[in-house]
């Protein structure tokens, strides 16, 4: 079987998020809980307004769940500890018989870390793509949804620091993570960023995700995170990233049209610099999710970018600085199914 991953801007069957729990990631206070709960139960609704949701919800949530989420989300019980959907869950795919895969990661909570509670959500690929009636397509790489962008015709954005990693897979190399994903994916062109933004090599960032950095919104276009100020370490970053990617080519053989998505003008947060992005949006039936930061401004102009790489949808902005705060983004919750025929 051949399979393909089709571009997010496909149309979707729906959107799959995971309800937060208890834990480290979520908060040690009250405060800090009550928070949590409230960004992925915003995301969700936000979501919900253009297409299906699902949640899964560990069985210690689920009266919380019913009770913050409106009634036509769908709730699948199911034990889990990370809640960070693009990475815990499958990634959906199509065959070329027009049947629906799922892309059964190997997960590993970013490269185990010692902090890191992984095991019971390292099964939700395989729980999700049932649900959903997807055949399952395992994989031995060790990779998160978070570290793959595709254009839906061969081209695939990664990370040499995320796919690289010996951490996650020891005894890979860039054929043998070109060959998976080919496999896994469809892909044909491998567009590898030498890293990400800075933060994100912190104890609890991913190593260099490349939905928090860059994505295609369609073939040939390339939207590109950009930290405009030079107090800021991502300044020096993002400008390489620049130079390197435009002299990358696409699966058609073209170079990118890259489009600059500033950073807000926020620097840095009770951590030091932030890494708050623009860039982690997810994309939805007839919308955009995009993340809001609270700066009037900038979540303007943002929004405005968006709706022009993002034709004839409708950009709605989410507080996503609860999000962030916790080691992601709004794209990093969710995660979409391609509608397949039949």
């Amino acid at each position: 079987m051949t399979w393909r991953m089709p571009a997010e801007t496909a149309p979707h069957a729906r959107t799959w998020m995971a309800f937060p729990r208890e834990g480290i990631t979520l908060g040690d206070t009250d405060a800090a809980r009550d928070e949590g709960y409230a960004a992925w139960t915003a995301v969700a609704h936000a979501v919900a307004d253009f297409e299906s949701l699902t949640m899964i919800v560990d069985p210690s949530e689920v009266a919380r769940a019913r009770r913050m989420l409106a009634s036509e989300i769908e709730i699948l019980e199911c034990p889990l500890d990370e809640f960070w959907m693009r990475d815990v869950g499958p990634t959906f795919v199509v065959g070329e018989d027009g049947r629906l895969g799922a892309v059964d990661w190997t997960f590993n909570g970013w490269g185990a870390p010692a902090w890191a509670e992984w095991q019971l959500s390292a099964e939700l690929g395989r729980v999700a793509g049932a649900a959903a009636g997807a055949e399952i397509v395992s994989s031995l790489l060790v990779n998160e949804g978070g570290g793959i962008h595709v254009d839906g015709e061969g081209t695939v954005l990664l990370t040499e620091t995320v796919q690289l990693d010996p951490r996650r897979n020891p005894f890979a190399d860039k054929a043998r993570v070109e060959a998976e994903l080919a496999r896994t994916l469809g892909a044909t062109a491998f567009v590898w960023l030498p890293r990400g933004l800075t933060r994100d090599y912190d104890d609890f960032g991913t190593n260099g995700h490349v939905d928090i950095v860059a994505t295609l919104p369609s073939p040939g276009r390339l939207l590109l995170h950009a930290q405009t100020d030079p107090a800021h370490p991502d300044f020096e970053v993002t400008r390489d990233l620049r130079a390197h990617l435009s002299e990358q080519t696409d699966a058609a053989g073209r170079r990118f049209e890259i489009i600059d998505l500033p950073a807000p003008e926020t620097l840095k947060d009770h951590e030091g610099f932030v890494d708050w992005s623009y860039v982690n949006h997810t994309v939805v039936n007839g919308g955009v999710i995009a993340c809001g930061f609270g700066e009037e401004r900038a979540d303007a102009a943002a929004r405005e970018i968006l709706a022009d790489a993002y034709p004839g949808r409708r950009v709605v902005s989410v507080d996503a600085r609860p999000v962030f705060d916790r080691g992601g983004g709004i794209h990093c919750i969710t995660q979409q199914q391609p509608e397949v025929a039949g």
